[in-house]
């Protein structure tokens, strides 16, 4: 039982494995995903460059912040 069990899992590996490896890691070539990734980038920098140390720690506090000094 133990030897079924543990030769499925080893199985289910595999094919997720071959699976994977079938996929590839291939560009994208069409313009709309093109224009998809570089808007991901380009968001993903932005949000690099707010979220930081530096502006989290010293920027000023904004109403969305309900500061109450």
């Amino acid at each position: 039982m133990l030897y079924v069990f543990l030769g499925l899992l080893v199985g289910a590996a595999l094919f997720l494995i071959v699976t994977l490896l079938r996929r590839g890691n291939t560009p994208t070539e069409q313009a709309d995903g093109l224009l998809i990734e570089q808007r991901s980038r380009t968001r993903a920098r932005s949000e690099r460059a707010r979220f930081g140390t530096f502006g989290a720690h010293f920027a000023l506090p904004t109403m969305a912040d309900l500061y109450r000094g």
